[in-house]
């Protein structure tokens, strides 16, 4: 499955994408966006998590500025509108998405791993967003994304001066979940996505879609929420078969 730029490949409930363009760092072109863009719109039947990752060293390096081309005001604003709907496909397309970062994960590669949901680092993991010292603004989402994960004040200081960032200075802000050895990153999100494979289906939906709206919400609407979502959750046959494993002290079996 999958073409030049985008290898997919399925395992059960698990399917792995790896980004295929190491003569560019995995850097964005539109073939590439255009792919992920297909995938995450009509994902496989039977899928229910997926790994995200680069290759030959890298995740990705962001915007592929040599197919940068001049574009009238109008045209880069629905060029920023469509990396948008692309990222908002990623996070709320239904799927669970890990994301094995390891070398550069940089621009538009870091508004993309932004919009997956576990985000594991490899030892030379570099984040960057150094659009501000390429006289350019992000327009994949890190305002959004990114700011929402580290703060304004500390994004805005990382694009004014092009700050890098480690994997474990990655970890201790946010922007990865773990951080593991060099090569150890693709194990750990087979065993991670397979636990989040062999959750509920309904009660991954609401948490992939729930609480990141929750947390755009006042105070009272997000509990309001909440309380929706708790109460759908738990009429369904699936939290009726959790209840049960627990009392009989055995692994649940959702559907």
């Amino acid at each position: 499955m999958g073409n030049d730029v985008l290898a997919v490949s399925i395992d059960g409930a698990i399917a792995t994408l790896v980004m295929t363009r190491p003569d560019k760092r995995n850097a964005m072109n539109e073939e590439l966006l255009f792919a992920l863009e297909t995938f995450f719109t009509t994902p496989p039947e039977g899928v229910k998590a997926a790994i995200l990752t680069g290759t030959a060293g890298h995740y990705c390096s962001g915007l592929d500025l040599s197919e940068h081309v001049h574009r009238a005001p109008e045209e880069n604003f629905y060029h920023s509108r469509r990396w948008h709907s692309v990222m908002d496909k990623i996070q709320f397309g239904g799927l669970a998405v890990v994301s094995v970062m390891f070398g550069a994960v940089i621009g538009g590669g870091l508004e993309l791993a932004a919009a997956t949901h576990v985000r594991i680092a490899e030892h030379s993991t570099v984040f960057q967003l150094p659009e501000g010292r390429r006289g350019i603004f992000v327009g994949g989402g890190a305002t959004v994304r990114v700011g929402r994960i580290i703060g304004a004040d500390r994004m805005t200081e990382m694009m004014l001066t092009g700050r890098k960032y480690s994997a474990d200075e990655g970890l201790s802000l946010g922007l990865a979940h773990y951080s593991v050895g060099e090569g150890e990153g693709m194990e750990l999100a087979q065993n991670l996505a397979g636990k989040i494979s062999r959750n509920a289906p309904f009660a991954n939906m609401l948490m992939l879609q729930a609480i990141p709206r929750v947390n755009d919400m006042p105070r009272g609407e997000g509990f309001f929420t909440e309380a929706l979502a708790a109460s759908m959750s738990q009429t369904t046959s699936d939290a009726q078969e959790g209840l049960q494993a627990f009392l009989e002290k055995r692994a649940p079996r959702f559907r």
